[in-house]
């Protein structure tokens, strides 16, 4: 369970209750049609705009964010290392009596694939392939939270619209007027919300998460090339820390473009 997340936002709503209840009632702030605007409104025009069947993703993406996934570079470039000094030790073949002491699953397919006598550019390409479609799966996902971002204060502005215009249509009752006035403006509120604590916090996490299962997958890309040259263990490891070093040292590169490869590509 991802703390900082619950915590983000079961604080921000407790925020924001407590300066309500600080000065006003807090069922000043509760309509039921407001929510069904901006609810419904945003629910359909994601639907307009995907396939039903990555709307239902969203549910997915939801227990995604709220999950914790740490990613151990450190492990990961060790377990690399020692496969490396068992590949030059025994050959390739030895990697095999050890496979089942590995839990990285992408790790393990591309030892397989080595194992199995597959060629180097037949394995490379594979296991960048299977990259490209865990980008492609992950850009999916949080370009659906981010429209969803997009669409939430736009249906709260179409909420307040509605409310203006039942405010203007009965002008004659003053008593009204401020009453409908408030109404009108809990729409945009609930949008405003919405997509400020729910949805573009949640696709900034959903876009660090995929750039760091991109990143570990590219070491591991790195990794396989590695271990089927036989190259000193040593030089491995160093060169991968490196590899690590310059690619967390920079901020999350745009729609998540791996870092430059210490292999040259044939």
């Amino acid at each position: 369970m991802d703390i900082a997340t619950l915590l983000g936002i079961f604080s921000g709503i407790g925020l924001v209750v407590a300066s309500i209840r600080m000065n006003s009632g807090f069922e000043l702030f509760v309509s039921a049609p407001s929510a069904m605007i901006v609810l419904g409104g945003t629910i359909a025009a994601t639907l307009v705009a995907y396939p039903i069947h990555e709307l239902f993703r969203v549910m997915g993406l939801f227990v995604k964010v709220f999950t914790t996934k740490k990613s151990d570079y450190q492990e990961l470039i060790d377990t690399m290392v020692m496969i490396c000094s068992v590949a030059r030790k025994g050959g390739v073949l030895a990697i095999e009596g050890r496979l089942n002491e590995i839990d990285n699953e992408f790790l393990k397919k591309g030892l397989l694939f080595t194992v199995d006598g597959k060629d180097e550019n037949t394995v490379l390409s594979l296991l960048r392939g299977e990259i490209k479609q865990v980008q492609q799966s992950h850009r999916d996902g949080w370009e659906i939270m981010s429209e969803m971002g997009r669409f939430s204060p736009a249906f709260g502005m179409v909420g307040t619209l509605i409310g203006l215009i039942q405010m203007l249509s009965s002008l004659e009752d003053v008593d009204s007027v401020g009453p409908k006035m408030a109404v009108a403006l809990i729409t945009t509120f609930y949008g405003a919300l919405l997509a400020n604590l729910v949805f573009i916090p949640m696709t900034v996490k959903l876009k660090r998460r995929s750039a760091a299962e991109t990143l570990e997958m590219n070491l591991v890309l790195e990794g396989i090339t590695f271990i089927r040259k036989g190259v000193n263990p040593r030089f491995m490891k160093e060169t991968l820390e490196n590899l690590l070093a310059s690619a967390i040292g920079k901020k999350v590169r745009k729609d998540n473009e791996p870092p430059k490869s210490f292999i040259k590509k044939k």
